[in-house]
């Protein structure tokens, strides 16, 4: 009788330059089966980013991001991992398609709180944060005191919004070697992984 396999939707978030993108990728080469989506990549044109009293563009917002455009993008993966799946009696915990996706605003989107299966949080702190943000070059620019003004008080604003999660969130030290990073959590994958395999659905 053949097993119905599940494709699996995990998470990577963390405040600006907390090395979520670069564990994200160091994933996907390793992980068989597996795609990334970035919220970066669904920035709305600076045309229609709304600035603060201070004169701050407002980037570290939901409101400045086409989360319509990315939800449709996961469920176009979802559906496309469907299809994909050829039910057989012989099957790896390999074969499950395994979408990350990564970004700075994921856990304070509630359309998305029902695709995690694991979800992970980077932390630095502020002034590493700071460091990284400071070698970085962004298009526009970082106006000057922009990152106290806006992005650090909205890191803060969205960290305490996510004390009302009630799913497990793992929380990673985003100052440990991007290795180490890649070891802890592609191990703890892989374990889940295994277990999906374990008790997937006879059909």
């Amino acid at each position: 009788m053949g097993k119905r396999r599940h494709h699996r939707g995990n998470v990577i978030s963390c405040v600006t330059n907390g090395g979520k993108t670069t564990l994200a990728k160091n994933l996907q080469k390793h992980l068989p089966n597996c795609s990334v989506i970035s919220q970066d990549d669904f920035f709305k044109p600076q045309s229609e980013i709304e600035t603060d009293k201070n004169g701050f563009l407002q980037y570290d917002v939901l409101e400045a991001l086409n989360m319509e455009k990315m939800m449709s993008a996961i469920s176009c993966w979802m559906e496309s991992a469907r299809r994909s799946v050829v039910s057989t009696d012989r099957e790896s915990a390999e074969e499950i398609p395994i979408l990350i996706i990564e970004g700075f605003l994921l856990f304070n989107y509630k359309p998305l709180d029902t695709i995690w299966n694991r979800s992970y949080f980077l932390t630095i702190p502020y002034e590493e944060c700071k460091r990284r943000r400071s070698t970085r070059v962004y298009e526009p620019p970082d106006s000057p005191g922009y990152f106290d003004g806006h992005v650090w008080p909205m890191y803060l604003k969205h960290r305490q919004e996510m004390q009302d999660i009630t799913w497990e969130v793992v929380y990673l030290d985003g100052t440990k070697s991007e290795e180490d990073l890649f070891l802890q959590v592609y191990e703890d994958l892989i374990q889940e992984l295994a277990k999906q395999k374990c008790l997937q659905v006879t059909a």
